[in-house]
């Protein structure tokens, strides 16, 4: 990724959306009204240059488990805990990232928004390139 200098200090932080059914007890108009709002609230953030993008899930899936690879539907038993979708932040700080997450139009009404900064690679991936991370753990 090209990234500019003005970047170069920015971290990626992805919000991850949860619940399925935060608007299941709401009318029509209310969802039409908290939708607006959410769209208003993404469309800002892609028009500052914090947002990189984002994507509504399905509410069913898949998940593999276990060496054996066994497969099962659906990845929670609650749909308030299913991930419903996300959005891909680049901002100056954790602070920023979570202050932003506030802002999100659903927490009113039951949807959750779980922040968590992207890294280049994961822990396993740095210990295999440097096995002194692994002695320190």
């Amino acid at each position: 990724m090209n990234e500019s200098k003005a970047d170069e200090s920015k971290a990626d932080y992805l919000l991850l959306f949860r619940n399925n059914s935060w608007y299941k007890d709401l009318s029509p108009d209310e969802i039409q009204r908290v939708m607006t709002d959410w769209m208003s609230w993404v469309d800002g953030l892609v028009a500052e240059g914090r947002c990189l993008g984002g994507q509504s899930l399905e509410q069913d899936g898949h998940v593999i488990r276990g060496a054996e690879r066994f497969v099962t539907d659906g990845p929670y038993a609650e749909s308030k805990e299913s991930v419903a979708g996300y959005i891909i932040l680049r901002v100056d700080s954790e602070d920023e990232a979570l202050e932003l997450a506030k802002l999100c139009p659903g927490l009113p009404y039951g949807a959750t928004v779980e922040v968590r900064k992207l890294m280049e690679r994961c822990g396993a991936s740095q210990m295999a390139e440097n096995p002194e991370i692994a002695k320190e753990r």
